[in-house]
């Protein structure tokens, strides 16, 4: 073939004709080869409005492996318009976030390969088709990158947990477990992995266990099975990994309970004492406990040290910054106990203070899989923000000179502050403003949102809940679960706590809390968190807000909302936060709560400066006795209301900017068009207009926002001239009108014309995103035409339907 008739062929027909062929040739088996379908992300969440919209996914054309689970290169191709190099760049970003070694280009001609571990003389070097390396050649080079030694093969060439169904861990899954045993068999004994809430760090930790028990061996020759201890902190988080990830060690794993017996021990005073004891039943492969399950005030309840400090192989410590790495904490006492085995600290928020340091005691994380990295590859949801400044949390409240409070007793004259409010004086009036701005943001969006409010304490969830309670009497006339109090002296609540979490239990839709819910629970559909309480901690405010970040969009869950009271979202700023909102919105002086939702828009992300101050660590409600009541000082009658007015935003940099969405927008946006006519030709020459709204809100210049602040029925086009050009805005229902009346739609016949039809309603009721979304088909009153393929015969093919939809589009901006 010659290289005019080879530069015809499409970048698919270059993969089928050159680069396969040149793969299996040097040995890779098609079962090795991950080719074109392999997505790695699944596309970051953009938040358009009150909707989510997935962008593209990114993907490899090719991915290698050794083995499954265990990739030595990517490979990227290109059509033969290419040069053998062209898209190397991108090639290398994807290997490195895949952690793999070797990355090759191709156009057809030839191959060319970098080399990422510096093992090989040449960084970069062009090979011909026929000398792609073989398997084995690719493997020696990773192992060398590794440190894995033919020696420690046999335990890192463990296999991945398969129940059948064809499920791979996620890429960022598959390196933690790989990297863990890697450095198992370099003879590490503690190792930290920091993963998101929300990325499923038990999961991991199952495969973990699963490569560390079918290798073990190997590990330790002289021992017939592995014993492995996963410590927790939380009831909920022993019995959801039971049911769920580790339920492939189901007959081989048991929580840890314990049986009683009476036993004789001597007293100080040398007379014989009858006491009662915790006994461990020592059979099982798998351990799963509380800590506090395990330890005791007194040594003779200390129940780990029934077990031989030997005899656990592997301790896991899921959420690890809960203490484990404080010197004097309990979790502390088990690990130099059990110093023998390989520990594995987990956690989505390191500590690192004073007095609490996991790093110092586990080392640097074998691997970080961040916040910030979870929301760009689209595994976890957005957020967006409403601070809501009250004034007496804002200025602050001195009582009149010999005021008394709701006891008749004289308040201390002293100047209280955002920090003595709801501890040591109590505002009830505050916390009826506070409830009604959660219900307004309810019912401007969904009544039946899962929300979960953080409050001070105990006592203040309980007047969170009757004030929100009081304020949804329709509601919880219907069911009384509408608002609960969760804690951990509130024992009903916490019966109710498996309901708010699955997502086919309507109730209960609010939940107030102190602490019990900030960490470990898996509320997946939860779209509203609620900052009622004073967070100075870094970690505190990590897990408050890892609560919404579950992507569940088949219950309509694309992003969180979160309700900051008492300006805990500064944390963003500091330099140690590594996610960042999408939108930031600050209530004005008695501005509504549909005003809020409504300006709440998409923009990039920052990273910026600053440090929050630690919080105790042990802040944990427990189910023990209720501490003695503490007396607070109560006023009742006290105004509060709302002050201040700011939109805060993110810029193209990545900086925050303070300025209103029309200012943000025609900065932009005349940047990129600095005329009318500029940006109109871009936008009858965009394929797709949907691809050019994304583009553009990449940019900065999040069009579709702007035109639903306003109004609901201005398109996006009309609203950027409005703001930036000064031209006539029209509603889209007018330019449906001018399409119907100019006579295009009478060019169709009458079938076709029923679909454009349609197509304009939808257009008028959604705007112009929905028509180009070819699942508009499925419904009504569509399905009532036929099934999709059926309708899209009616235009011949699927590419003459969207050439269609683009014309229709056409009269749509050049008609009105």
């Amino acid at each position: 073939m010659s290289d005019p008739e080879k530069a015809q062929l499409t970048e698919a027909e270059i993969r089928t004709r050159y680069i396969t062929p040149a793969l299996s040739a040097a040995g890779w088996p098609l079962t090795s080869l991950r080719e074109e379908y392999y997505y790695f992300t699944a596309g970051r969440i953009q938040v358009v409005g009150k909707k989510g919209v997935r962008k593209k996914a990114k993907k490899v054309d090719y991915l290698l492996e050794w083995r499954p689970n265990l990739p030595l290169a990517v490979v990227e191709a290109k059509d033969n318009n290419h040069e053998p190099g062209d898209g190397m760049q991108q090639a290398i970003e994807y290997a490195e976030q895949l952690d793999v070694p070797s990355v090759f280009t191709s156009n057809g001609d030839s191959f060319v390969w970098h080399d990422r571990t510096g093992i090989r003389p040449e960084v970069e070097v062009e090979i011909p088709l026929d000398q792609f390396p073989s398997p084995e050649e690719l493997y020696d080079i990773y192992k060398q990158w590794k440190g894995v030694t033919d020696a420690d093969e046999r335990v890192v060439a463990s296999q991945f947990y398969s129940d059948g169904s064809g499920r791979r861990p996620r890429y960022y899954q598959r390196i933690a477990v790989n990297r863990t045993m890697e450095a198992i068999a370099r003879g590490k004994r503690r190792l930290l992995l920091v993963m998101a809430t929300g990325t499923g760090k038990t999961y991991t930790a199952a495969q973990i266990i699963w490569r560390f028990m079918e290798s073990f061996k190997t590990i330790n020759p002289g021992k017939s099975q592995a014993r492995v201890l996963f410590l927790a902190d939380r009831n909920i988080l022993i019995d959801q990994t039971m049911m769920n990830d580790f339920s492939m060690f189901k007959g081989r794993m048991a929580k840890l309970s314990t049986s009683h017996k009476t036993i004789t021990r001597v007293v100080a005073s040398g007379k014989p004492d009858d006491v009662r004891v915790k006994v461990v039943d020592k059979s099982f492969e798998l351990y799963l406990s509380l800590y506090q399950a395990v330890t005791g005030t007194e040594e003779i309840n200390n129940v780990y040290k029934q077990f031989s400090r030997d005899f656990f192989d592997l301790v896991i410590v899921d959420e690890c910054h809960r203490g484990s790495a404080r010197d004097d904490s309990a979790w502390r006492a088990i690990l130099e106990y059990f110093d023998s085995a390989i520990q594995i600290g987990m956690t989505a928020t390191p500590k690192e203070t004073k007095t609490v340091s996991n790093i110092s005691y586990f080392g640097d994380p074998l691997y970080t899989y961040s916040l910030k990295q979870g929301i760009e590859d689209g595994f976890l949801a957005p957020y967006k923000v409403i601070r809501t400044a009250l004034d007496i949390d804002t200025f602050g409240w001195r009582p009149e000179q010999g005021q008394l409070d709701d006891y008749g007793t004289a308040i201390p004259d002293k100047h209280y502050t955002s920090g003595d409010i709801d501890d040591s004086i109590v505002f009830p009036e505050r916390d009826k403003r506070v409830a009604e701005r959660i219900t307004e943001y309810l019912k401007d969006t969904d009544r039946y949102a899962k929300t979960i409010v953080f409050c001070e304490d105990i006592p203040h969830a309980n007047r969170m809940r009757r004030a929100l309670a009081n304020l949804n009497a329709d509601e919880v006339q219907k069911d009384r679960r509408y608002v609960m109090q969760i804690t951990g002296d509130e024992q009903q609540g916490k019966q109710e706590l498996d309901n708010f979490i699955d997502p086919e239990s309507p109730y209960p839709v609010i939940v107030t809390t102190s602490k019990l819910l900030a960490t470990g629970v898996d509320a997946q559909t939860c779209k509203l968190i609620v900052l009622n309480s004073n967070v100075a901690s870094m970690t505190d405010f990590k897990q408050m807000i890892g609560r919404g970040t579950r992507v569940r969009t088949d219950y309509d869950k694309w992003f969180s909302v979160i309700l900051d009271f008492k300006n805990v979202t500064k944390l963003f700023s500091d330099r140690n936060f590594d996610g960042d909102p999408v939108k930031v919105y600050e209530l004005p002086p008695n501005g509504d709560m549909h005003a809020a939702v409504e300006d709440l828009n998409d923009v990039d992300e920052t990273n910026d400066g600053g440090e929050g101050k630690e919080a105790p660590d042990q802040w944990v409600e427990r189910p023990s006795a209720r501490k003695p009541r503490r007396k607070r000082i109560v006023v009742s009658g006290q105004p509060v209301t709302i002050i201040g007015e700011q939109v805060q935003m993110l810029g193209v940099d990545g900086k925050p900017i303070t300025t209103s969405l029309k200012g943000l927008v025609r900065k932009n946006l005349l940047e990129r068009y600095p005329t009318v006519e500029a940006f109109r030709s871009a936008w009858l020459a965009a394929r797709r207009l949907s691809d050019l709204l994304d583009e553009l809100t990449d940019a900065g210049i999040p069009l579709e926002d702007l035109a639903e602040q306003s109004g609901q029925d201005v398109d996006p086009f009309d609203a950027a001239l409005d703001v930036c050009y000064a031209g006539p805005r029209h509603q889209r229902q007018a330019r449906a009108a001018a399409v119907r009346a100019c006579g295009y739609l009478g060019t169709y016949q009458a079938k076709v014309r029923s679909v454009l039809e349609a197509l304009l309603d939808k257009y008028v009721e959604s705007g112009v995103r929905s028509i180009e979304d070819i699942a508009i088909l499925r419904v009504e009153p569509f399905s009532s035409i036929g099934r999709p393929m059926e309708i899209i015969q009616l235009f011949g093919t699927r590419e003459t339907y969207f050439t269609a939809v683009h014309d229709l589009e056409q009269k749509l901006y050049q008609e009105a």
